[in-house]
């Protein structure tokens, strides 16, 4: 019997595990949701062989790809592989203008390598990282949610968060962003659903929205919202 449910791939942000999607509940009866995981990337591995991978993990044609911050980047980068329906991205960027200007002078000081990522263990200091967040309120939260804390690879995700090479918008994204995001500022994002008091982790923590919205959106309905 033929699977005719609209199949959703969900791609966490950087060093985030699947459970920040935990909220997300889709009709079933319409949608079947599948969560994608962040790998430890091999010595010298670049974003594109990296989405190259993680395209084996999709096991089907014509899925939807939503992608939360750095995992948005991902599923752009993992669209130039296979043929998804739709990409969607959440709190993230469509091209390396999108960036805000700190991480654009990263880029060209490499002032990202003096991080003290070796601290990753410090969940504080990495949902500063991931989430632009202070997070000593919701401390076992989001040890909960960070979960990924390989040093090599949250150096390479912000290696490739600044040096990302999108130079321009892939066409047909559609872009989600809350206006109070705070590690990409809505200023810098052009062409976006804009999500009111969103914040960076609005995926967490206002999964009632995307719950009343995302099915729209996936099926290509979102000027109505």
């Amino acid at each position: 019997m033929p699977n005719n449910k609209t199949q959703v791939y969900l791609m966490p942000g950087m060093a985030a595990n699947p459970s920040i999607f935990d909220g997300i509940n889709l009709p079933p009866e319409v949608f079947e949701i599948h969560k994608l995981e962040w790998f430890a990337p091999n010595r010298g591995m670049t974003f594109t062989d990296y989405s190259k991978k993680m395209c084996q993990k999709v096991g089907h044609e014509n899925a939807v790809l939503l992608g939360v911050s750095f995992g948005g980047m991902l599923v752009q980068e993992m669209s130039k592989h296979i043929s998804p329906s739709k990409v969607i991205v959440v709190s993230s960027v469509k091209s390396s203008s999108e960036l805000p200007k700190r991480m654009l002078f990263a880029k060209y000081t490499k002032a990202h390598k003096l991080l003290p990522t070796g601290l990753v263990n410090n969940v504080e200091l990495l949902a500063k990282y991931a989430f632009g967040e202070t997070v000593t309120k919701r401390l076992e939260l989001y040890e909960k949610y960070l979960s990924i804390r390989d040093k090599y690879y949250i150096d390479w995700s912000i290696d490739n968060i600044v040096n990302w090479k999108q130079s321009k918008p892939l066409e047909n994204v559609v872009h989600i962003h809350g206006e109070k995001d705070a590690v990409f500022p809505i200023v810098n994002i052009k062409n976006c659903i804009t999500v009111k008091n969103g914040t960076h982790t609005m995926i967490i923590h206002r999964a009632k929205w995307f719950n009343e919205h995302l099915p729209a959106i996936i099926l290509g309905e979102e000027s109505s919202i």
